[in-house]
């Protein structure tokens, strides 16, 4: 099926996310009136691709980014289903090419455990055209997300095995084969938030409850009462990576770069000591990266929390590599070396790295841990796992997080 776009008609800022290969893109676009010269930039939100931690592992190039800033064009280029066409034979074409002038956004299938799936045998479940994000040029700046994205023709292409319909108005329906998910959290992207529901968007923006599998024929129940307006904190998934939607204002609340900075400076003020070593620990800057731990780098027994210097002793290789026994408190667990989170946008609070995630030893605050350890990301066809935003590893344990126990200096 094609449905094909009438680029003469004004309608909202457009993004539409594809993959070629192993990777999604996204393209953004404004219907409207044409911005003035000289006028200021008008910045509708951002995206944030969840397991990269600020940053790609190759680094951030182009329109290959793990965080996307989507502002108002100087001349809108929003486009909406105009006329629909049957075809039994798939056209021959540079369908969902990354190449693409109109794609903004490149996206990557994210391994568990963080980074981009890589090797031959890494396919990729994310669209071609995944979706696209529609935002008004005029305030509030209402963003809203649809399936499946047109390509430089103006035209959707759905696969021969993507579920299909006629609506009541006429008009064809339908959902890209894996699907696109979305979910808004309750009491917006703060404090008090809890995870939501997640539904199912269409490729006319209807919402749905979810199919018994992603690339089921059969969709879902269609949800009347609920919308494809994007909130503050919303997450979309395109069945191989998350990306999370920030708005202005709620990027406002979260903690800033130089923020995280000084909560580390101070963290380190403090002269954190290992109990059984006595040395002096350090949390690394990030300048450093996520290489080697150096010997001052702070570990953690995940079950307890207890926060040590590295040392080789209470191995408990029958029970996995990872295991040891902690000295202080004898529970035996995963020890892993603990990891500042440095994508602010991830972060629902100010708060000071506190609690760290099990068990790839990320920290932030206690409400941004808790609240992502009770959040489940979908994963393949039907699972739900929590997982670590900052580089996707599945959490485990009772609590997904723990509590840091740091020991101060003695003197």
């Amino acid at each position: 099926m094609v449905l094909e776009g009438n680029p003469e008609v004004g309608s909202p800022r457009t993004s539409d996310l594809q993959h070629p290969g192993n990777q999604g893109s996204c393209v953004l676009s404004s219907p409207g009136e044409d911005a003035q010269p000289g006028e200021e930039p008008i910045k509708y939100g951002e995206l944030i691709v969840l397991g990269y931690n600020g940053c790609l592992s190759n680094g951030d190039k182009g329109r290959r980014r793990s965080r996307l800033a989507l502002s108002r064009r100087p001349h809108a280029n929003g486009v909406k289903p105009d006329v629909m066409h049957h075809i039994s034979t798939p056209l021959v074409s540079k369908i969902g090419r990354s190449t693409e002038n109109m794609i903004d956004f490149v996206v990557t299938d994210t391994s568990p455990g963080g980074g981009a799936a890589e090797g031959p045998s890494a396919q990729s479940t994310i669209s071609r055209y995944a979706c696209r994000i529609l935002c008004d040029r005029r305030p509030p700046y209402t963003a809203r997300i649809y399936a499946a994205g047109f390509d430089a023709s103006s035209n959707i292409f759905l696969g021969e095995r993507a579920a299909k319909w006629r609506t009541p108005d006429g008009l064809m329906d339908g959902l890209t084969t894996n699907g696109v998910l979305v979910m808004h959290p309750a009491g917006g992207f703060s404090e008090d938030s809890a995870p939501g529901v997640w539904r199912e968007i269409s490729v006319c923006g209807n919402v749905y409850t979810l199919r018994d599998s992603r690339s089921a024929q059969q969709r879902g129940k269609l949800v009347e009462n609920e919308s494809n307006v994007l909130q503050d904190g919303s997450l979309i998934d395109l069945c191989g990576a998350t990306l999370l939607w920030r708005t202005p204002a709620g990027l406002l609340r979260a903690p800033t770069l130089k923020q995280l900075e000084a909560q580390r400076q101070e963290a380190n003020a403090a002269r954190p000591q290992c109990p059984v070593g006595l040395s002096t620990l350090a949390f690394p800057s990030p300048a450093r990266g996520r290489t080697a731990p150096d010997k001052q780098q702070p570990w953690v027994y995940v079950r307890c929390g207890h926060v040590h210097g590295y040392h080789g002793w209470g191995c408990r290789r029958e029970r996995g590599p990872q295991e040891r026994e902690c000295p202080l408190c004898r529970l035996v667990g995963p020890y892993v070396p603990l990891w500042l989170g440095q994508e602010a946008g991830l972060c629902l609070d100010p708060g000071p790295p506190s609690h760290a995630f099990a068990p790839c030893g990320h920290v932030c605050s206690e409400k941004t841990a808790r609240y992502w350890a009770q959040t489940p990301l979908p994963h393949g066809t039907h699972a739900f796992h929590a997982a670590c935003p900052f580089c996707g590893a599945w959490l485990t344990g009772e609590h997904g997080c723990v509590r840091l126990i740091f020991q101060g200096p003695l003197d």
